[in-house]
């Protein structure tokens, strides 16, 4: 049964980009970056970083560096999901950094949005961004890569599922 309920969150988020002007106390917020932190990793590096955003004037410099999608600066709160390719190159060399760190964080996001979604609240995962312009405005030092912006808060809209390709077109068995 337990299966069930995962199945139904995964298939119930949206990505949302309208929020209700209402806060999200700081225990839920925790709670989301735990669940990032239960997400598998290479080697068990864990090399994500959370920064969380709740200054409207750091949220308008992450508009900016998104290339205007102004719902960020919307949100509740926003967390910005880094990887640590420092940590990650020491175990891994350059596939550490190119490839395993980007796949590490890529479950702690999914991880963060599935309870986020699970516990009434709305988000999106942004991908589409400056990572230089994000840099300067997080002031993230070298060595940490920002992959995700995840606007939070609680939603406005409630958009209808998006068509999925059926299986038979793209499983493949044994072979390609």
């Amino acid at each position: 049964m337990r299966c069930l309920d995962i199945l139904e969150a995964v298939k119930g988020r949206r990505s949302i980009r309208t929020f209700k002007n209402r806060d999200v106390p700081e225990e839920t917020i925790e709670k989301l970056v735990e669940a990032g932190t239960w997400s598998p990793s290479a080697g068990n590096i864990q090399p994500w970083e959370f920064i969380i955003v709740r200054k409207p004037e750091i949220k308008k410099k992450l508009v900016e560096a998104a290339w205007g999608q102004s719902f960020i600066a919307e949100a509740s709160v926003v967390i910005v999901v880094c990887a640590n390719t420092n940590r990650s190159s020491e175990g891994y060399g350059d596939r550490g950094v190119t490839l395993y760190c980007l796949q590490d964080t890529a479950a702690a996001i999914q991880n963060v949005l599935l309870v986020a979604y699970s516990v009434g609240l709305g988000a999106c995962w942004i991908g589409a961004f400056d990572e230089e312009n994000a840099r300067e405005a997080l002031k993230i030092p070298n060595g940490i890569r920002p992959v995700a912006i995840l606007p939070i808060g609680h939603p406005a809209e409630t958009p209808q599922p998006r068509k999925r390709r059926p299986l038979d077109q793209i499983v493949h068995y044994e072979a390609f």
